[in-house]
């Protein structure tokens, strides 16, 4: 009899799958599009990585306009995107009191910039979230979320005091190191040379670990190298993130988490942000197209006087040259964006089907739990299909294509995300007690 049974049982979860199927591969375009579309006014679409220019955040010129940024208020309500954890980066400088000031006071600026949109801006649009309650008042409302991510810890200095001076300021992420080695421990850009600073952590950046743990800031594992993150896991009492990396059995890049680390990540019950950057999705295309974009903007360049300059040289500018740089790429992106419109011969860039890829192998090793979704937009994230946040309803309609339930996509958006801010704020009032 309980063979019988487990028989039926067997036999009723393979019609079910069979006629789940069977009903995907049933509906026409526009019926996907219409579920697409359905699913994503009901769930909570959540982007961890989101770059700013605090030029665009001023009473002239900000966000409530369409500005040529990828994220703006008009992008994320065209496209359906609901909470943008705006970025407190800076870039890494030198080791030295000087060095920390500077970044500092950078951080700050970017602080006040993210609070003057929500609190002085557009308080009737989008307001600052602190806790994942706050993420679903305030989409009840009818508002758009800010929510505040750090890049580099470097900011920090020597003083443990301001990791939480930057949570009271909003910060509920930060990442110990960006592109080179900070104070704190060691970057993923060691990989390349084989030269590191601390061999992961530095005994401050322990003691940074342990300060985000008892305030309630997620931990980053993004930027720092491998060694770091065994050893910020090996520390942490709470989950962690990778606010924006994807796999790197699917693309090679030393931004990506390996099959260990993302086993290691699973194990910590934490999650892994999808990111939406050609480079770490699809290597081949990537280069093919890139090599034509960048033949097109030195184009521009030569054309408004500037000399080109390519990423790895543009980390090692000092902080005010590379924001200058940094404006005139800004002006050149949507000039560069027209004349590629035009052009046929255009390479293929890595897509979204490439970016739902990496998040299909993702679910299969480390379950639908522990996935989610960045864009790294502003940073130079933007894909075929997701250029910006007005584009962001093209991941649902993609995930609803490759069978993604309402359940599911609701974690992958925001669920697994909030769930970790959740444990870690939990773990902090506990650790608070003691």
């Amino acid at each position: 009899m309980k063979n019988f049974s487990l028989f039926a049982v067997i036999i009723l979860v393979l019609f079910s799958c069979k006629q789940e199927t069977s009903d995907k591969e049933s509906l026409t375009e526009d019926q996907l599009i219409a579920k697409a579309k359905e699913i994503h006014n009901k769930v909570i679409t959540l982007d961890t990585h989101c770059d700013i220019n605090v030029k665009n955040f001023t009473d002239s010129i900000n966000y409530t306009q369409d500005l040529d940024a990828q994220v703006t208020l008009p992008k994320m309500k065209k496209g359906g995107l609901d909470v943008a954890w705006f970025i407190v980066f800076t870039a890494q400088d030198s080791l030295t009191p000087t060095g920390y000031e500077k970044g500092y006071e950078n951080a700050i600026s970017k602080f006040e910039a993210i609070h003057k949109l929500a609190e002085e801006i557009a308080p009737d649009q989008m307001e600052l979230a602190l806790t994942s309650d706050d993420v679903r008042d305030i989409h009840k409302k009818g508002k758009k979320v800010a929510m505040i991510g750090i890049e580099n810890g470097y900011p920090i200095g020597t003083d443990i005091g301001n990791v939480k001076k930057f949570y009271d300021m909003g910060g509920r992420y930060m990442s110990l190191a960006h592109q080179g080695h900070s104070q704190l421990c060691d970057s993923n850009t060691g990989e390349e040379e084989g030269v590191w600073l601390h061999n992961g952590l530095s005994d401050l950046g322990k003691e940074v670990i342990a300060e985000m743990n008892k305030w309630g800031m997620m931990i980053d594992v993004s930027h720092p190298s491998k060694e770091s993150m065994k050893q910020m896991l090996e520390l942490t009492k709470a989950p962690v993130i990778a606010s924006h990396s994807s796999a790197r059995a699917l693309c090679g890049h030393s931004r990506n988490l390996d099959d260990e680390q993302l086993l290691w990540l699973k194990e910590n019950g934490g999650v892994v942000q999808t990111v939406a950057f050609g480079a770490y999705l699809h290597t081949e295309k990537t280069e093919k197209r890139q090599a034509k974009t960048t033949e097109i903007a030195k184009q521009i360049a030569d054309s408004m006087g500037v000399t080109w300059i390519e990423r790895k040289d543009f980390m090692k500018l000092p902080p005010e040259e590379r924001e200058k740089y940094y404006e005139f790429y800004m002006k050149m992106l949507p000039i560069q964006k027209k004349k590629i419109a035009k052009m046929e011969d255009m390479p293929p860039g890595a897509s979204v089907t490439d970016f739902v890829d990496h998040i299909d192998y993702m679910v299969e090793k480390i379950g639908i739990d522990h996935v989610g979704i960045s864009s790294d937009f502003d940073g130079g994230g933007g894909i075929v299909g997701w250029e910006d946040a007005s584009e962001t309803l093209n991941v649902t309609l993609e995930l609803v294509k490759r069978g993604y339930t309402e359940e599911d996509i609701a974690k992958l958006w925001s669920g697994n995300l909030l769930r970790v801010l959740d444990e870690v704020q939990k773990i902090a009032q506990e650790l608070q007690k003691t």
